[in-house]
């Protein structure tokens, strides 16, 4: 019995990767503007409190991997031409 009760309390503790960060905004919205060209990671911060980082988290957990991939393949490539993208 013992036993259960501990793995129950570990099982309960989220890992960093399944934090839900869809708390104060909507997914859908913040993911148009990531793939937006136009919308650098700065405006998103701005308006959603997201840092870079946690935008590219919810972007692997809501696109398919190729399309994540891609997405931070014309990220990076874009950056290296511009200074200021994304």
């Amino acid at each position: 019995m013992l036993f259960c009760q501990q793995q129950s309390t570990i099982a309960d503790t989220p890992r960093p990767q399944d934090t839900d960060l869809s708390k104060d905004y909507d997914i859908n919205e913040v993911i148009e503007m990531a793939l937006s060209d136009h919308t650098s990671f700065d405006d998103i911060e701005k308006l959603y409190g997201l840092s870079a980082d946690d935008v590219k988290r919810l972007m692997r957990q809501n696109l398919k991997r190729g399309s994540y991939e891609a997405w931070r393949r014309r990220v990076r490539k874009f950056s290296d031409r511009r200074e200021h993208y994304k």
